[in-house]
């Protein structure tokens, strides 16, 4: 187990099960007598899992963090902790590593924040060039940009440097801002191990990692990623996991990262938001679109999620609700990283009434006041339900989630309510008159409509003869037929790469920026 660094004054118990030497931290000043006092816990105060439940910590007060984050959670109405941070903070506190399993929406993020801040400010120290002190990994980009935001609201009177970088931008800005270090970077994995193998980034410093959203991290195929870049970091460090979900994959990930740490969880896995009014509505494929528009006549759906399954779709369902006199936006992985941004400032401003999303955006964003959330798509991933409905009743507010259910969907309504453990209301809306009439009535929405998979056993649309080509087998001088061994050469002798090519940094006369979207930002 690592000891607690100096600076942070607090006693802690080796194992909180079972008594043993306590650990004095020679450093004490700032630190409140509840938290210093960690050795008055007995052991049915304990929860279940290891996780220091302290029932007198009811105010962030109560936690003796540094007067500035005090100052910064004041100025936000922040007075009472969530269930997860009451649980977390003392023990990050203490230094312990951390696996905290969460709804999305009960606060993980200043469950790792606060503490993280705290130690920043009491340990004040220049991070190293081209490092930083603390790591937070994100699985999208948006979540990153929160994170950081997060970050800086909370240190905004302490000082701290956060950089946040993510992929799909240029290079140059993220140099600049990573060239004399950062306190804290908040990075997605793709573009932070580009940094580490050109060298623009070193984490030999890192003194906390925090994964953030790491069942998402297994989802993306981010697991050997994390991997690759935690063999960059030194061992001795702090690690915090932080999920909605715990599957097996990224226990096995936890325990070869965590060292005896805090297992904390303040709702079984896989369970759905309590505050979240939820129900399903049976309906034939082709009149959702009719049922979506009839749900927005109602003044009620004021600031809206809709969930697809597909990008095309996603574009076609705002496009479907703009002809009926409802502002959207859409967001997903092909949008540009200005789209996106765009699409999510305007939906916050309450500029357009729905955003139509994939489910990049069911993970982690945290978005104030939304009303509803529609999935007209159900998701291939029973857990990715979860995470949906998830962005709504937020912050202990109420909120109403709605799915659209064809026949062809049932198994899927099946797997979720078999892994939330519930029966969803149902209502019944197929073969309704109105929809019907409705459905004829609508537009066909603009640009291509989604193909439905025809292909048959050959992997080919139609019944069509398949093309000659190095795909298949009799091909001619230069094909190889199918199984064959790949070529080492294409034509004319030269060799095709079979890797992405070498990272070439940013282009001259750009800057490193390109239409002002730079993919990191630095409050140095």
């Amino acid at each position: 187990m690592l000891s607690a660094p100096a600076a942070w004054g607090l006693f802690i118990e080796a194992q909180p099960v079972e008594r043993r030497k306590i650990h004095r931290s020679p450093i004490t000043r700032g630190v409140s007598p509840k938290t210093r006092d960690l050795r008055a816990l007995d052991k049915d105060r304990l929860g279940a899992l290891g996780a220091y439940v302290r029932p007198d910590l009811t105010q962030f007060t109560d936690f003796g963090l540094a007067a500035p984050l005090l100052k910064a959670l004041a100025g936000e109405g922040y007075t009472t902790p969530t269930p997860i941070q009451a649980q977390a903070i003392p023990g990050v506190m203490a230094g312990r590593d951390l696996q905290g399993i969460a709804q999305t929406g009960t606060g993980k993020t200043a469950a790792f924040a606060l503490p993280i801040l705290h130690r920043l400010a009491a340990e004040k120290r220049q991070p190293e060039r081209k490092g930083a002190r603390v790591l937070v990994l994100s699985p999208t980009r948006e979540l990153a940009s929160q994170i950081g935001e997060s970050f800086r609201t909370y240190g905004r009177h302490i000082g701290v440097s956060v950089a946040v970088i993510f992929g799909g931008v240029k290079y140059g800005a993220q140099h600049k801002a990573m060239a004399n270090g950062v306190d804290v970077l908040v990075a997605t994995p793709g573009r932070l191990l580009d940094h580490l193998q050109e060298k623009t980034i070193t984490l030999r410093g890192v003194e906390i990692l925090v994964l953030d959203e790491a069942d998402q991290m297994l989802d993306l195929g981010f697991v050997l990623p994390i991997r690759k870049i935690v063999a960059h970091m030194p061992k001795q460090r702090q690690n915090l996991f932080f999920s909605a979900t715990m599957p097996t994959e990224i226990g096995k990930l936890a325990s070869e990262l965590l060292t005896d740490p805090l297992r904390v969880s303040v709702t079984p896995q896989a369970s759905t938001v309590e505050k979240v009014n939820q129900k399903v509505l049976f309906v034939e494929q082709s009149r959702k679109r009719a049922l979506l528009a009839e749900l927005f006549d109602d003044p009620g759906f004021k600031r809206v999620i809709v969930f697809t399954r597909t990008k095309r779709g996603a574009d076609r369902v705002a496009r479907s609700l703009e002809q009926v006199g409802v502002e959207a936006a859409s967001i997903h992985g092909d949008k540009s990283q200005g789209q996106r941004e765009r699409a999510l400032a305007d939906f916050k401003a309450g500029k357009v009434r729905a955003m139509v999303a994939t489910d990049i955006a069911a993970r982690g964003i945290d978005i104030d006041a939304v009303s509803h959330v529609v999935q007209f798509e159900l998701p291939n991933v029973p857990e990715s339900y979860v995470h949906r409905i998830g962005r709504t009743a937020r912050a202990g507010a109420d909120g109403t989630a709605v799915a659209f259910c064809a026949d062809d969907e049932r198994t899927l309504l099946r797997d979720i309510q078999k892994v939330t453990r519930q029966t969803i209301p149902s209502f019944d809306r197929r073969n309704d008159r109105q929809l019907g009439a409705a459905t004829a009535a609508l537009p066909e929405p603009a640009g291509k409509p989604e193909r439905a998979d025809t292909r048959g056993p050959g992997g080919h649309r139609g019944n069509h003869q398949p093309k000659r080509n190095r795909n298949h087998g009799g091909g001619g001088h230069g094909h190889r037929h199918e199984g064959a061994p790949a070529r080492s050469g294409g034509h004319g002798g030269a060799e095709k790469p079979t890797q992405r090519p070498a990272f070439k940094g940013p282009q001259r006369g750009g800057g490193g920026q390109s239409s002002g979207r730079t993919g990191v930002w630095s409050n140095r």
